[in-house]
C-alpha cells in the first residue's frame, strides 16, 4: 500500500502539501492539487478518512447530488420524498447538508468530485445518477464516502454503500400478479435502458415469465424513458394496430400516459385493458380506476441513505447495502381474465 511520503516524493512536493491537497486547503493552487491527485491515483494511494479529524468542516458536511429533478414531470414527487428523508436524518445529527441539483440533460458537463472539493463535502448521496455518467465512476473511485440510490455497489471501494428496494423481486411480483390474473398478451412499458433500475425490473419480468416457461420474447417491450408523454405516444401508436390485455409500466408516470392513450382509443380500464404502475405516487390512488402498483417508501430510502453514509464515514458498519421493503398495492386497474 503506497504511503503519503511516496506520493509527495513522486509529485515533488512536501508531505504537508499532499495532506493539504486532500483536505482542500485554499492555499493550494488548483494546478498543484490536480497534479498531486493524479499521482496519488497512479500509485493507488487513498488517505485514511476514518483517522482524520471529524471536527473539520469537510467531515461535517454531507452532499446530496440529485440528477433530473429540474426537468422531471411535476407529478413525480420521488426525489422530494428522498430529500425529506435525508433531511430528517441529517437534521438530527451533527452533520450539515448541501444539496446539488443537476439538469440530467446536461449532467455530463458536471464534475461531482469538483463540486464536493470546492464545498468541503466529506460524503455524498447520489440520487437519479446513471451508471453511464462519466462523473459517476469518477466519484465512486475516489476516497470520498458515497451512498448511491437504486444502484447496487459494483466497486471494491469500501467507502461506497447503496440503498434501494429489491427491484428484481418487486418487478417479478407485479408481473406474476398479471400472469395469475390470466394475462399473456402483455406490453411492458420500460424506462431508460441504461439505468440500473430498468435493467433490474426487466430481470424481474423475465423471472416471473420463466416460472410459466415463458420468456421476454413472449411479451412486447416498449422503451418510454420513464416519461409520461413518451409512454402516451408509444401506447397510442401501439393501440392502432394491436390490442393487448395488459400494460405493465415501470413507473406510475408512464402508467398515467398509457391510461390516457387507452381512454382516447375508446377502451375501458380494466374491462378492455389492464394497467399496472410502479412507485405508488400520491395520485395513483386517485386515478380512475385506482392504479395497481408497487409502493416504494422514498422517505425511508432517503433517511436510510443518510444514516448509512454517516456510519460509513465514522467506521460504524461493515454492511454496505440495504434493501428497503416494497409492497404490491392491488387496486382496480387489473381485471381477472376468464380461463
Amino acid at each position: 500500500m503506497p504511503t503519503i511520503k511516496e506520493v509527495a516524493k513522486q509529485a515533488n512536493v512536501s508531505v504537508s502539501m499532499v495532506s493539504k491537497s486532500f483536505n482542500n486547503y485554499k492555499d493550494v493552487k488548483e494546478e498543484t492539487r490536480q497534479r498531486i491527485l493524479a499521482v496519488a491515483e497512479e500509485l493507488g494511494y487513498s488517505p485514511n478518512l476514518h483517522a482524520k479529524n471529524l471536527s473539520s468542516k469537510k467531515q461535517m458536511t454531507i452532499g446530496l447530488i440529485s440528477s433530473g429533478v429540474l426537468n422531471d414531470n411535476a407529478k413525480d414527487t420521488n426525489a422530494f420524498d428522498i430529500f425529506k428523508g435525508v433531511y430528517m436524518e441529517v437534521s438530527d445529527s451533527r452533520f450539515e447538508l448541501s444539496i446539488y441539483l443537476i439538469d440530467s440533460k446536461q449532467q455530463k458537463q458536471q464534475s461531482y468530485v469538483q463540486y464536493c472539493r470546492e464545498r468541503n463535502i466529506g460524503g455524498a448521496i447520489l440520487q437519479g445518477i446513471r451508471t453511464d455518467d462519466q462523473y459517476y465512476r469518477e466519484l465512486i473511485d475516489t476516497s470520498l464516502p458515497c451512498v448511491v440510490l437504486d444502484i447496487m455497489n459494483e466497486t471494491g471501494n469500501g467507502l461506497i454503500g447503496s440503498v434501494s428496494i429489491d427491484n428484481v423481486k418487486a418487478a417479478a411480483e407485479i408481473t406474476a400478479h398479471l400472469l395469475e390474473k390470466g394475462h399473456r398478451d402483455i406490453v411492458v412499458m420500460a424506462g431508460i435502458p441504461e439505468t440500473y433500475v430498468n435493467q433490474e425490473r426487466i430481470r424481474g419480468v423475465e423471472e416471473a415469465l420463466a416460472n410459466l416457461e415463458l420468456n421476454l420474447e413472449d411479451v412486447t417491450v416498449l422503451e418510454a424513458g420513464f416519461s409520461e408523454e413518451q409512454a402516451y405516444r408509444l401506447a397510442k401508436d401501439y393501440l392502432q394496430h394491436s390490442r393487448p390485455t395488459a400494460f405493465l409500466c415501470f413507473s406510475d408516470l408512464m402508467a398515467i400516459g398509457v391510461m390516457q392513450a387507452v381512454k382516447e382509443a375508446g377502451l375501458n380500464i380494466p374491462q378492455d385493458i389492464s394497467i399496472t404502475g410502479f412507485d405508488d405516487l400520491v395520485f395513483s390512488q386517485y386515478t380512475i380506476p385506482a392504479l395497481t402498483t408497487v409502493r416504494q417508501d422514498f422517505v425511508e430510502i432517503g433517511r436510510r441513505a443518510a444514516q448509512l453514509l454517516q456510519d460509513i464515514k465514522e467506521g460504524r458498519t461493515e454492511r454496505k447495502h440495504f434493501w428497503i421493503e416494497h409492497e404490491l398495492i392491488e387496486r382496480d386497474s387489473v381485471k381477472t381474465l376468464a380461463t
